[in-house]
Parts: C-alpha cells; structure tokens; sequence
C-alpha cells in the first residue's frame, strides 16, 4: 500500500522525527482495511481487547516495516521529490537510531500480539513485516519491475491479519479480501510510478515504466483493474457480502475502470496523479462497504 508521506519540517521535534518513519498515512490504511477484517469475522461485536492489542499491535509492526523500508532506501529516498524530506535523507535520524527504533516498536507490536491476541497473528504479522521489510524492499523492488505484483502480498495481508485475530484461523472468506487488495495494488502503484517514471529512473528503481515504457504500463493498469473488479465481487459470491455490497463494489470499480480505460487511450500525468488518489478513496470506501453491508444483513 502506498500514500504520500507526512514530511516534518527542519525544526519538528524528535518525537515528530520518529514518527513520520512509520509512514502514518500508509499505516492507517494498513489498520482500517485489518480492523475490517476483525469485523467481518465475526457476526457480531469483536471483543474489545482483541480489537484494541490487534489493531495497536499490527500498527506497530507495520510501523516498524516502514522504518525498515526508509531505512533501506534512504539514497533512493534523496533522490525522488516525494521522499527527499523525509528524516533520515534529511539526515535528523541516524540509521543506527533507525534500527533501534524500529526494532524497539516492531517487538512490542508482535508481543502484543503473541499475548494478548493469537500466535498465529502473530506469526502472519511477522511474516508480513518480513515480506515487506525484506523481500520486497531489499530483494524485489530494485531487482524486478514486478515488484509491485510479487510484494503485493504482504501489503495485501492487513484484512488476513484481522480475521485470524478474531478467529484464529485463515479462511477462504478472508483470502477473498486478500485478493482484492493483492489486485488492487498494482494499478495502484504504477499509476504513480506512471508520473513519477523519470524519479524512478534517476533513482535506478526497475518500475515497470522504466523498463517496459508507459505503452506497456498503461496497458497492464488496464488489465489489472479489469482483474480487480472481479476480484471486488468474490466477497458477494462467497455469501462474505449481500447485494449492497456487490452495487457498491460496481460503481466504484466502474469509476476506477473509467480512469485506467483514459489513461490506456489519453493519458497525461494529471490524469495518472488522479486516478492514484481515486485508488486510495477506492479502496478505503470498497472495505468501508462491506462493514456496512456487514450490519445490514445482521439488521435484516
């Protein structure tokens, strides 16, 4: 998952510093979609210590993953307009502070997790933050400009997460929110690496437009979107959902469709930066969706 990053000014303080390396606006996305997940487990109320030491505990280990992440690719980071202000290429967090920092919050996340919530979160949540952290900062995205498709999974694990706090299990139900999200995430991405392509190459990341042109690019926005609307229906056709759900899913998708079919046959980087923020109102409104269609069906 990706949003802009909160970038504090040359006088915030430590505390502020801190952070904005766990990526705020990334994490809280990371939450809803597995607080969803928690509420779609179960018919009715999640108990409030399970919502309260799941939802504080995967926040902090994504927060953790996202220090990981920054520490990573801080040279990366320098060199690209969106992340050049975050705090270690500013240089106001040392790497060594970095690690610590991350390591600190990171443990207490998964502890929280291991005690008061399951060991299998626990263990799924740990191997997001590997998956994340790891595999797809430190081997993938500098490796394959299929990066985004490969690493998705983690970022597409949040709602999985949620279900296995609440139930303790990984069901076909809760997979079906993993794939829209895992589908979700590359139209989502190349969208921004589609105006963001020259940062991307002075930077050395392989992004798919980088390495296969914007032709290619804006073809496979198209064809990933198209997998993504049918992927945001599996929720109905598994009986997770009901028919509010299912109108809500086809006119959202029906307007991200809209976008990628223009950026397929008229683009131009307004358009992409459009159709970037359209994916994460999507999304925040498609899982939005079924919590309500959730209720409903409890109702009636």
């Amino acid at each position: 998952m990706s949003s802009s990053t909160v970038a504090p000014g040359p006088q915030s303080s430590r505390i502020q510093q801190f952070y904005a390396l766990t990526k705020p606006r990334v994490v809280s996305l990371i939450v809803f979609t597995a607080v969803i997940g928690m509420f779609l487990a179960t018919p009715g109320m999640v108990p409030v210590d399970i919502l309260f030491a799941a939802t504080l505990g995967i926040a902090l280990v994504a927060g953790a993953a996202a220090a990981v992440n920054c520490l990573v690719e801080q040279k990366i980071d320098a060199l690209m307009t969106r992340t050049q202000f975050r705090p270690l290429p500013r240089g106001q967090i040392t790497p060594q502070e970095t690690l610590v920092f991350a390591g600190i919050v990171g443990g207490i996340g998964l502890a929280l997790l291991y005690n008061w919530v399951n060991a299998l979160t626990m263990w799924l949540t740990l191997a997001t933050f590997v998956g994340y952290a790891i595999i797809y900062t430190v081997i993938l995205k500098p490796m394959t400009p299929q990066n985004i498709v490969i690493g998705g999974a983690s970022g597409a694990m949040p709602p999985v997460l949620g279900w296995a706090a609440v139930t303790g299990e990984v069901t076909s139900q809760a997979l079906t929110l993993f794939l829209i999200i895992f589908a979700w995430t590359p139209p989502h991405f190349w969208a921004l690496a589609l105006y963001r392509k020259h940062e991307y190459a002075k930077a050395g990341v392989p992004m798919l437009p980088v390495t296969h042109g914007d032709q290619f690019t804006r073809l496979h926005v198209l064809l990933y979107t198209i997998i993504l609307l049918a992927c945001s229906a599996l929720p109905f056709v598994t009986r997770l959902s009901g028919m509010p759900y299912l109108v809500a899913a086809m006119l959202l998708g029906a307007v991200f469709l809209y976008y990628a079919v223009k950026i397929h046959t008229d683009y131009s980087d307004d358009l992409a930066r459009r159709t970037f923020r359209y994916s994460i109102l999507y999304l925040t409104l498609l899982f939005a969706a079924l919590l309500i269609d959730h209720y409903l069906q409890l109702l009636f």
